[in-house]
């Protein structure tokens, strides 16, 4: 199984069955996940994290627009519908393979409506 194939399956194992249990089999026991806004140290503690976001993200539609590997490393690009009315966003996921399993993870989380917003700083000066 290509590391590539690996991370579609834990993606896949989640969104189809809304637990983590296909997808603990998949991370490595020294697993770290890394946001902006935290860093989970422990497999156990994000599986937990990832658990309890189930529930309110039940129902939430995940469009897949790249999937790219490049060595230990497989980048996701997706658009997600958050359910009841809620925002679209987008997802930047890096992933890091090593021995068949998914060792670490860095994620990018934007809303789509504040992606404008967010591209300020990109203006040339005095415009």
């Amino acid at each position: 199984m290509t590391n590539k194939d690996i991370v579609q399956q834990a993606l896949s194992e989640l969104i189809a069955t809304g637990s983590t249990a296909g997808l603990a089999p998949l991370l490595s026991d020294d697993f770290v996940h890394h946001r902006p806004d935290a860093t989970s140290s422990t497999k156990k503690e994000w599986l937990a994290a990832v658990e309890a976001a189930l529930v309110p993200l039940a129902g939430m539609q995940v469009e897949i627009r790249h999937l790219l590997a490049d060595g230990d490393h497989v980048v996701l690009h997706t658009r997600r519908r958050l359910p009841d009315g809620g925002p679209e966003i987008a997802v930047v996921d890096i992933w890091r393979v090593e021995d068949g399993l998914i060792a670490e993870a860095w994620e990018i989380i934007e809303p789509v409506a504040d992606a404008a917003a967010n591209l300020t700083w990109w203006e040339p000066a005095g415009r």
